[in-house]
């Protein structure tokens, strides 16, 4: 993508509504049923069924192909700006396991090892079948600048338009409601309501014995205060500090804070893209029915 913007860490606050597109009480067309938001459980269902209808598709194409790791519902929580969940902090600190597993699986997956063993024209033909070719993509002009493509064919795009009905115009959509992040986030970090709960946090956390003035200070050192250690006692060390970053967020809600500037500035955003956001909600909605048809 060209024209990406660089963002303090709190550019992280597009995930604090996991999923969120914005809504403004859409309704599907010709039924009742509000064109709601996935919950993450959901998305991982779709993403499931993403992969197992690639699988297939890169079976008839004469490869073969290992289902991939899809991350689980405590793994979508993980990179939020602010933790405020004690019981998931207590569990996964900052999900340092996640980012263990990821990197594990991007270079030991069965689906890697089984490219990188294939003679060269195999191996670009396996990238074809796969990926697509982006001489033939569909394009995406972005809300914030620059633009972003993909491929019109393959793989990852058959098993998309099986489950979104229209491959091209879910792209378009997705990467639409997606990209909104440059426009809102400067404006919430100069809310005052924001600056107040970080402040109020900041005191908690310093009475508790951790003097941070952010979250984003957190994220900025986090891998220099477990420099050394090892995996475990990284884990341990990481799940101790977030716990506590998570207490002093109820306490002070910084987290409530954060989620409803989010919805409120972001909703002010999509205005001018209310279609592809509704199409955003319905073609998810779409996806998740048939993903469980599989």
């Amino acid at each position: 993508m060209r024209g990406k913007k660089s963002l303090p860490l709190v550019f992280l606050l597009l995930v604090l509504t996991a999923g969120c597109a914005g809504g403004t009480g859409e309704h599907a067309a010709g039924s009742g049923t509000r064109a709601r938001e996935l919950t993450l459980a959901e998305e991982a269902a779709i993403d499931r069924a993403e992969d197992t209808l690639v699988g297939a598709c890169m079976r008839r194409e004469g490869f073969r192909y290992w289902p991939g790791p899809v991350p689980g519902v405590a793994e979508r929580q993980a990179g939020r700006y602010v933790v405020d969940d004690v019981d998931w902090a207590r569990r996964y600190g900052y999900g340092r396991s996640f980012d263990l597993a990821a990197e594990k699986a991007r270079v030991g997956h069965p689906n890697v090892t089984y490219a990188n063993a294939l003679p060269a024209r195999e191996r670009v033909r396996y990238s074809h079948a796969l990926d697509g070719d982006l001489d033939d993509a569909v394009t995406v002009s972005l809300p914030s600048g620059g633009t972003v493509a993909t491929p019109r064919t393959g793989c990852y795009a058959e098993a998309r338009t099986r489950l979104y009905g229209d491959h091209a115009a879910w792209f378009r959509a997705r990467k639409t409601v997606t990209s909104l992040t440059p426009l809102y986030v400067p404006r919430i970090l100069k809310d005052a309501r924001l600056s107040t709960a970080v402040a109020a946090w900041s005191r908690c956390m310093k009475e508790a014995g951790r003097p941070f003035a952010s979250p984003d200070e957190i994220r900025r050192e986090r891998d220099g205060l477990v420099e050394g250690m090892s995996r475990a006692e990284a884990l341990r060390t990481e799940s101790a500090l977030a716990v506590t970053e998570a207490e002093c967020a109820r306490e002070t809600s910084l987290g409530e804070t954060a989620r409803a500037l989010e919805t409120e500035y972001r909703a002010e955003a999509l205005r001018p893209y209310a279609g592809e956001s509704t199409a955003y909600r319905r073609m998810r909605l779409a996806a998740l029915a048939r993903a469980r048809e599989l």
